[in-house]
């Protein structure tokens, strides 16, 4: 998971880029990147680190441009070394420049295709240099030194026919404009806003609303699957369908966990989505838990927080903060590695002793992956002075790898892979432990936009919407995944920093 944001305006694009990106945290902490155009030539910033660590002013100076476009990392398969942050670019035709967020499916085939047929090289293990590839091929393949919106939609419609997987991108192209464009099952978001200014309109797309709002543009729409939208450097907006057979399927985890609560996804608020799961949740408690000894519901936070709330009301019980969140550590589910979640967990959460001791509390968590840190969550409050722990999931056991974009790994590191709940539950030291139903946590997040006849929900079901995932792509995706190869590439990547490019100063 990634975020990615680009911005065509009438000033220089630096500041409202790193706005944008701040924002976007959330969706990535391994590596930031900005990239400018400036009188046809790339302006280019991007390293490991956060993105406060990653610009000084030296650099945001050298950022100029009335357009560019921003990325936020989060790895899944590959390592987490500067080579593969984003964005990439590469100098033919044209000049383009690329941000992607998402997963491809068939990165081995396309990359057999850049090499023996386009023949291009790619430089990474990345799949997004493999996509900018494939994009700046088809763009190649008109032979023109000039290219009308025809052309552009041409090339993202071949994309589309060529490739498969989860992507929102986000593209400069040198001396004409910003790209943006959505997988034809719109798995991954992307958004449209505009705003107007005394010098004319200026447009953004990016990964949430939240990025719109922190920079005063209105959100216009989403980017519907399949759809491209081109925005040229005078500000003429086009927009086309490129997919055969565009379908409306987002990835429901992004309202579970990913997007911040203040965004607005395909019409569906994030916060109102997570306000249904705790209602449904709650009946569901109430339903199969009718004699409980329970005396207050606890959050962990924060995604859960609004999830808790409804439960406790719902319940009828009290709603008490019982853990205090050191808010300067990452979020423990996009840790680059196993042992590194480990030890972030008891720097990132304290509980109040006075909310636990003597009490039955329900702990309630946005999702239960590898249970790592849910065992280690229990332990915390049995350690405050609890008599017993509950522990409530807002989304169904996650029981299937993602391949679209979310680092959930191998089956063998899921803890509700072959086990019942009664095992996770023995697992995780906990009391008792009940999950949401699938289908109570579609009519959660789909209650706000019926136009969603279907969202991705491969983790709980392992139903792969592109119809492209077998057992031996899993194998392959888990070699490249599983916690010890990625530290084993981690080790082996710390001399191959060779792309901290840093061309804006």
């Amino acid at each position: 998971m990634c975020g990615i944001v680009g911005i065509l305006g009438k000033e220089d694009v630096n500041q409202a880029l790193y706005d944008s990106l701040t924002v976007l945290q959330h969706r990535g902490q391994d590596a930031s990147g900005i990239l400018t155009i400036d009188n046809s030539t790339f302006r280019l910033r991007k390293s490991n680190g956060l993105v406060r660590d990653v610009f000084h002013t030296r650099h945001m100076q050298g950022l100029k441009g009335q357009v560019g476009i921003g990325h936020t990392r989060y790895p899944t398969a590959g390592t987490s070394n500067c080579a593969e942050a984003q964005p990439f670019y590469v100098n033919s035709p044209f000049g383009i420049g690329f941000a992607h967020n998402g997963n491809l499916t068939n990165t081995e085939e396309l990359t057999q295709y850049l090499h023996h047929q386009a023949k291009r090289h790619v430089n990474t293990s990345s799949d997004s240099e493999v996509l900018l590839n494939i994009l700046a091929h088809e763009l190649q393949q008109f032979g023109l030194l000039e290219l009308s919106p025809k052309e552009i939609f041409q090339a993202v419609s071949n994309v589309h026919r060529r490739v498969r997987g989860a992507y929102a991108v986000v593209s400069l192209v040198v001396d004409h404009g910003l790209l943006a464009f959505r997988d034809p099952n719109a798995i991954r978001p992307l958004v449209l806003g505009k705003r107007e200014t005394e010098k004319g309109m200026e447009y953004m797309v990016a990964s949430e609303s939240v990025a719109l709002d922190v920079n005063g543009f209105q959100l216009v729409r989403d980017v519907a699957p399949g759809e491209a939208i081109y925005i040229t450097l005078d500000g003429e907006l086009f927009t086309q369908q490129c997919a055969e057979n565009p379908t409306y399927s987002p990835c429901i985890f992004e309202y579970v966990y990913f997007a911040r609560p203040d965004s607005t996804l395909d019409k569906i608020s994030v916060y109102d989505a997570r306000v249904n799961m705790g209602v449904k949740l709650g009946k569901k408690i109430a339903g199969e838990w009718g004699e409980h000894d329970i005396d207050v519901v606890i959050p962990v936070p924060e995604t859960s927080c609004d999830i808790a709330l409804r439960i406790a009301q719902e319940l009828n019980l009290p709603y008490r903060q019982g853990f205090v969140k050191n808010r300067y550590v990452g979020r423990t589910f996009i840790m680059a590695g196993q042992s590194e979640r480990k030890k972030s967990v008891r720097r990132k959460l304290n509980p109040i002793p006075a909310e636990f001791r003597g009490k039955r509390v329900l702990l309630v968590d946005d999702s239960i992956v590898r249970g790592t840190t849910s065992k280690q969550i229990v332990e915390l409050a049995r350690e405050a002075g609890a008599e017993k722990v509950y522990f409530a999931s807002a989304a169904p056991e996650v029981r299937f790898p993602n391949v679209y974009g979310i680092d959930m790994p191998s089956s063998s590191e899921l803890i509700a892979h072959g086990r019942d709940v009664d095992d996770i539950a023995k697992m995780l030291g906990a009391d008792g432990l009940i999950y949401q139903s699938l289908s109570d946590l579609v009519a959660a997040v789909g209650a706000s936009n019926q136009d969603i006849k279907h969202f991705e929900t491969s983790v709980f079901d392992g139903d792969y919407i592109t119809n492209d995932v077998d057992q031996q792509y899993l194998n392959q995706l888990d070699a490249k995944r599983n916690d010890l190869a990625k530290s084993s590439q981690e080790e082996n990547s710390d001399s191959l920093d060779i792309h901290n490019e840093d061309i804006a100063s």
